[in-house]
C-alpha cells in the first residue's frame, strides 16, 4: 500500500469523499486525520481490487453501483449498499478482519439486504 495526499480526491467527490483505493494507493484528502478505521476500510477494498485481479473490480464496482441507484434512486444510499462498500464498512472496525477473512468475502453483501 502506498499511501498518498491529496486535494484531488476532495475535488472529484464533491467534498465527500476522505479517501480512496487505487490499487496499489491509497489517497487521503490532504490535512484528512488517518484513523486505523479509515485505513483498515481502504485496506480492504486494496484486497478485494487484488482478488478481482483490479480492472473488474472496477466494472463490478460500476455495475452495482448502477444496480443499487436504480433501485434506491438515492446516490448516498446506492453507494453505501454496493457489496463492496457493505463489506469494508461493516469490517473496517475490526483490525484483524484481513487475517480471518474468507476469500471473496464480499460476495456474502450482494445477496443480503442492508
Amino acid at each position: 500500500m502506498i499511501l498518498l495526499h491529496s486535494d484531488w480526491i476532495h475535488r472529484v467527490s464533491n467534498g465527500k469523499n476522505i479517501a480512496i483505493a487505487l490499487y496499489p494507493f491509497v489517497v487521503v484528502r490532504k490535512h484528512e486525520k488517518i484513523t486505523e478505521t479509515l485505513l483498515n476500510h481502504e485496506k480492504i477494498h486494496l484486497r478485494q481490487q487484488v482478488e478481482c485481479l483490479i480492472v473488474p473490480f472496477y466494472l463490478v464496482y460500476l455495475i452495482n453501483y448502477i444496480v443499487q441507484l436504480i433501485r434506491y434512486k438515492n446516490h448516498q444510499k446506492a453507494y453505501l449498499n454496493i457489496s463492496f462498500e457493505r463489506e469494508a464498512y461493516h469490517n473496517d472496525h475490526n483490525p484483524n478482519y484481513l487475517q480471518k477473512r474468507p476469500p471473496y468475502g464480499w460476495i456474502a453483501y450482494l445477496f443480503t439486504k442492508r
